[in-house]
Parts: C-alpha cells; structure tokens; sequence
C-alpha cells in the first residue's frame, strides 16, 4: 500500500502528465487533483487537519518580553509517555526548563537537517553543471545574526 506521501507525488506526476502548465503553484495541482477527484479529505483527515492548523497558529503567535524583544510563544518538545510519542506545547512564559529546552535543542537538529539537504542538494546541481561554478552555500550564521540583532536595535 502507497504511503500518503506517495499517493502525493502521484498527484503531482499525474497533474504533469495531464498537460496542465508547469511549473506551478501546489494550489493550482490541489485545485486540478479536487476538480479530477484524484484528492478528497478523509474523514479521520479533519482532525489531523485542524491538529496541523493548530500547530501552525501556535508557531506563529508572539509577545514581546520585557526587554522589547519579539518573542515566539509557544514551543513544542517531542516526548515519549506511555510508549508512545507525544509532541507537547508550552508557553515560554511558564514552561520548565526540560521543556524548553527540550523544544531548544529539537529546534536546532530541524534546522542541521534542513542546511544538510540545502548542501546536498547544491552539491548535487553544482555536480550536473560542472561548466558553472559550483553553487556552494554559507552555513556560518554568524554574521546573518548580528546584521539581523543590529537591525532589530
């Protein structure tokens, strides 16, 4: 049985296959994959759906603490409870420290996961076009961070 991800990326093979105008934008493939019935929302979906927007809103909710700073409110951490794993939200506010930092270092290891596919993926292109330099991106964040703390003051 194909994984959800799968049926997915079929989609979008399909839609490509269908002559419909490439590239495009994901919401013009879910429009064409609804209109073609090649997509409907299962119904145990709906609450895995509003569990998805829930986790978005609360990724995007600030406050600004005491010293002025903008601050992400709500954190999650993965943990295990009762053999199986539970992703937990807290508000940083109140939070203990195992929770944050927690919610700290898994934050971090999503980020190492996304600068290792940025540099596979460059490496990968630089090796198909090797009459072009290489594209061969910064992963030192340093000075992005002062610029951006600079420009925050």
């Amino acid at each position: 049985m194909a994984t959800y991800t799968k049926q997915m990326q079929q989609i979008v093979e399909d839609y490509r296959a269908s002559g419909q105008p490439w590239p495009a934008t994901a919401r013009a493939m879910a429009q064409w994959a609804v209109h073609t019935r090649r997509w409907e929302l299962p119904a145990a979906a709906v609450v895995s759906k509003c569990a998805d927007d829930l986790a978005t809103a609360m990724r995007e909710e600030y406050y600004t603490d005491p010293k002025g700073r903008r601050v992400r409110l709500l954190h999650a951490a993965k943990r295990h409870a009762g053999g199986e794993q539970l992703t937990l939200w807290d508000d940083i506010r109140t939070a203990d420290r195992l929770h944050m930092q927690l919610a700290f270092q898994q934050r971090r290891q999503s980020i190492v996961g996304d600068c290792r596919q940025l540099k596979v993926d460059a490496d990968s292109y630089s090796d198909a076009h090797p009459e072009q330099a290489p594209i061969q991106p910064v992963f030192d964040f340093t000075m992005d961070l002062a610029e951006l703390e600079a420009a925050a003051a």
